[in-house]
């Protein structure tokens, strides 16, 4: 059974007396609770000046730390970028490649995106592979193909092997800070091709494969996504900046959608 993912995107945000101030608020609430039951994975994406204290502040708790982008390049003269050896240095588990953020601020290409998911793999990270229309491709009934071109394209380098490795998230790019959701069961049609586009890439490996949905994420919406068996978690962005929100969506994920294990005593 796939174990449930939430996982915090800060973005821009969080001075690293900030995260630390936000840690340790999470880490107190932690070494209560996640004694009991069914916890999910916590995960959360710091900037990358707060990764190394974030992931000291935490080492003594489950949740793990990421970084939000990567290069596709090892070492050399690439000014600004970092490499997945670096992020792993500085106590990184996983790392976000193609948030739309990225693709369509940044023109970070389908074939951009698939050399950082091999980037990240190479460096020992695991990559959370990020999918999405636009409002406009929505409209013009594109949404499933978006997003199988996405998948198949951002997991072209990956092996049958790797796979499980991999985390996709579907995040319609018209949902992410809007203030607009998608339905629960919108999400469900596209997670279902998501995982159906995997299944002919990796036939059985694919079942492993966690799925999670982002778009505007909240306490009071995630329950009816986590009711959704295909669904396996949440990337979250403006709701986790605030550590009791944060914690909402956490205790919604634990009671909905329980992990087949106690929290912190293995997967």
């Amino acid at each position: 059974m796939r174990i449930p993912l939430v996982a915090g995107n800060w973005k821009m945000n969080k001075t690293i007396g900030e995260a630390l101030t936000f840690s340790s608020g999470l880490s107190a609430f932690l070494k209560e609770e996640t004694r009991k039951p069914g916890w999910p994975e916590i995960l959360i994406f710091p900037p990358f000046t707060a990764l190394p204290a974030l992931s000291g502040a935490l080492a003594e708790t489950e949740v793990k730390v990421g970084a939000q982008n990567l290069s596709w390049e090892k070492r050399g003269a690439f000014t600004g970028e970092i490499s997945g050896s670096m992020l792993k240095d500085a106590g990184c588990e996983y790392v976000i490649a193609g948030h739309s953020e990225r693709r369509h601020i940044f023109g970070e290409t389908d074939e951009v995106v698939g050399r950082k998911v091999r980037a990240a793999l190479d460096a020992d990270l695991h990559p959370i592979l990020c999918v999405g229309e636009t409002f406009e491709q929505r409209e013009a009934g594109e949404t499933l193909a978006v997003c199988r071109t996405m998948t198949e394209m951002g997991l072209a380098p990956v092996t049958p092997d790797e796979v499980g490795s991999v985390v996709v998230a579907y995040e319609p790019v018209w949902a992410i800070g809007t203030g607009r959701d998608a339905k629960p069961d919108d999400a469900e049609e596209v997670i279902d091709s998501i995982r159906d586009t995997m299944a002919r890439m990796f036939k059985d490996a694919a079942k492993d494969v966690r799925i999670l949905y982002g778009g505007s994420v909240k306490s009071i919406n995630i329950r009816g996504f986590m009711l959704k068996e295909t669904i396996d978690g949440a990337l979250i962005g403006g709701s986790s900046l605030d550590p009791e929100e944060f914690l909402r969506i956490v205790v919604e994920v634990q009671k909905t959608r329980p992990a087949p294990k106690s929290f912190g005593q293995g997967e």
